[in-house]
């Protein structure tokens, strides 16, 4: 009798369906506001020691009296192969933009560049409509430290896989999702003015379906 009825509640189980072709499809979904509130400092706290390239080279303005801000948003494929990147800023020129990021950090730190979107674009173009948008694959990450030079470029170029062993970087988009999971992935947007800690900056937040 018992075996009969498990041979019934075992006829009852649907039929797994696999797709490979799904992967392709958007996955998890990832979206920030950014604002002047977010970043770490004023231009003036850039610290001594830090090097001109990464120093304003115009006037800059406190955070209370800038009006830019912007929301972005990084959406997955199901097979992290690529991530896609799509944001709109607001009250910034896009003649003044000198570099655009994703960083990995908590709030408030100044982490190491994932993705540098200065690298395959010219930004004051990309920017030119107040929006952009980029495909990010694996090679857009390796970029960044391929690029880096010296003891600078080792500090500030790549995110660690884990924060215990900062030798090993993250090469992948699934890396990247991996740390987004952790919310320690944020945009940052620089412009001549606030080159050091970014004019704008948010935190990326898991999108709940």
């Amino acid at each position: 009798m018992v075996w009969g009825a498990t041979q019934v509640a075992l006829a009852q189980v649907p039929a797994v369906v696999l797709n490979p072709d799904k992967g392709g499809e958007i996955g998890a979904r990832y979206q920030a506001w950014l604002s002047p509130h977010q970043e770490g400092g004023e231009e003036r706290d850039t610290p001594r020691a830090v090097p001109k390239v990464f120093r304003s080279t115009t006037p800059s303005v406190d955070r209370d009296k800038r009006p830019s801000r912007g929301h972005g948003m990084v959406r997955f494929s199901k097979d992290l192969s690529r991530a896609y990147v799509d944001i709109r800023i607001e009250g910034v020129d896009p003649k003044t933009i000198t570099m655009f990021h994703i960083h990995c950090g908590k709030p408030g730190m100044l982490g190491p560049i994932l993705v540098d979107f200065g690298l395959k674009n010219d930004l004051k173009a990309a920017f030119a409509n107040n929006t952009f948008s980029m495909q990010v694959r694996n090679e857009d990450i390796t970029a960044v430290t391929a690029h880096a030079h010296g003891p600078i470029g080792f500090a500030t170029a790549g995110c660690p896989i884990v924060m215990a062993n900062p030798i090993d970087r993250v090469k992948t988009v699934a890396g990247m999702a991996a740390i987004a999971r952790e919310g320690d992935l944020y945009f940052n947007l620089h412009t001549s003015g606030q080159s050091y800690f970014g004019d704008i900056r948010g935190q990326l937040e898991r999108v709940q379906d």
